[in-house]
């Protein structure tokens, strides 16, 4: 793993598979998105890098019901609440599996990534101490703002720190080699076209993407120049 400074109060942690975020201000950290199961002891030691314990998380948020965003949620104690979107929540709970495509509908160049996907062993079921739902305000960064973005998942979510004129995005916006992309692999094609639509009517200079670089520079006009 690596751990990213993306601001002085913002890391990425980079994993072999995907990324999750960690918000720090005085002694109150917030995680977003938690890695495949196994990654409690890589968020553990990032998280000590950083002069910090568990004990100081304040809130793990997860983005989407996809087991490599929310798979360590179980490694990583009982102190900091989980928070999901309610339409996503039976999926940690380990009331059904992830949701994901059927391969036969995907695009041929998607059926070719969802081929090569590493093995991911199944995640143990987690608590859900909330369920989100758009228009949610978090207590983190002068507030940040839960939006509901359906179409990758049904509880899908991006969390917009206005006074940072920031987004943490999930999957539905991807960055691969420095070239925005709506994200792969959506339940609702459509869906997930009109929620990064919807994102890129917001006023941003940093998007944070569950796989690939942060989205930088004039985020909002880049994602308007994406064709989806």
């Amino acid at each position: 793993m690596e751990l990213i400074e993306l601001l002085p109060t913002l890391h990425l942690l980079r994993f072999d598979v995907g990324n999750a975020y960690l918000w720090h201000e005085g002694d109150a950290l917030t995680l977003i998105d938690a890695g495949v199961p196994g990654s409690g002891a890589e968020i553990k030691a990032a998280v000590e890098g950083l002069g910090f314990t568990l004990g100081h998380l304040r809130a793990v948020v997860v983005t989407h019901g996809h087991d490599d965003h929310w798979g360590a949620l179980s490694e990583l104690g009982d102190d900091a609440p989980f928070l999901v979107h309610a339409a996503d929540a039976p999926v940690l709970r380990g009331d059904y599996r992830q949701r994901v495509p059927d391969r036969a509908d995907l695009p041929d160049w998607e059926r070719e990534l969802f081929d090569g996907l590493p093995p991911i062993p199944a995640p143990s079921p987690a608590r859900v101490d909330r369920e989100l739902a758009d228009g949610d305000v978090l207590d983190f960064g002068g507030g940040a703002h839960v939006i509901g973005i359906p179409g990758h998942t049904p509880g899908s979510i991006a969390i917009h720190v206005p006074a940072h004129r920031l987004l943490f995005a999930g999957d539905t916006i991807a960055n691969v080699g420095d070239h925005p992309m709506l994200g792969v692999f959506n339940i609702d094609r459509q869906g997930a076209a009109d929620s990064f639509r919807r994102l890129s009517e917001l006023d941003l200079s940093l998007v944070c993407v569950g796989h690939g670089d942060p989205v930088t520079g004039d985020a909002s006009a880049r994602l308007r120049q994406v064709k989806i």
